[in-house]
């Protein structure tokens, strides 16, 4: 065997992997219009653009700052700033907040705290008045405590800013999967 062969074997056993791989993503990319799988926010064929169905949904008043919070985050997530359409669904959240405390000194006193939000929802359809979809989601951030009551006040609000974020993108995530689902 030629150094010429050689070196065109060690090409060609190099070049295999690649182009098996290449094969199996294209095999991958055209199933997946076949299987039924597609990206969430594209267009479908069986009921229109799910961004345009998230702006017509309505999400109920939340009681509390981080009620408001996760509110606030989900019509902008779904609206994108803009204005909403005229709603066909309706989400309503009921929150429930605890604070554990973490780290604890021996005279009592924590040194940080983790604070959880549980959110229990419900996606009711407007014309036939019945809940459609239901479910639960949650998060957690923890904080540290300082010596400092103004630096605590801070560490929660960021505490709770960070939570109510994960919410509404949990949720709003679970209601795109729901309303792309074919009716």
């Amino acid at each position: 065997m030629s150094s010429d062969d050689r070196g065109r074997t060690l090409a060609h056993m190099r070049l295999a992997p690649r182009l098996a791989l290449m094969a199996a993503v294209a095999l991958m990319a055209a199933g997946c219009d076949a299987g039924g799988i597609r990206p969430l926010y594209a267009p479908s064929s069986v009921g229109g653009n799910v961004t345009e169905k998230l702006k017509q949904v309505d999400i109920a008043p939340i009681p509390g700052r981080v009620g408001q919070r996760v509110r606030n985050e989900l019509i902008f997530q779904n609206t994108g700033g803009g204005n909403p359409l005229p709603p066909t669904h309706r989400l309503e959240i009921v929150l429930t907040e605890n604070i554990t405390s973490t780290l604890v000194r021996v005279s009592g006193e924590a040194e940080g705290q983790i604070y959880s939000v549980q959110a229990a929802f419900r996606v009711i359809d407007i014309a036939q008045k019945k809940i459609v979809f239901q479910g639960a989601s949650h998060a957690r951030a923890g904080f540290e405590r300082f010596e400092s009551i103004y630096s605590n006040v801070r560490a929660r609000e960021d505490a709770e800013a960070r939570v109510a974020r994960t919410i509404a993108d949990d949720l709003k995530t679970r209601l795109a999967a729901y309303l792309s689902r074919p009716t």
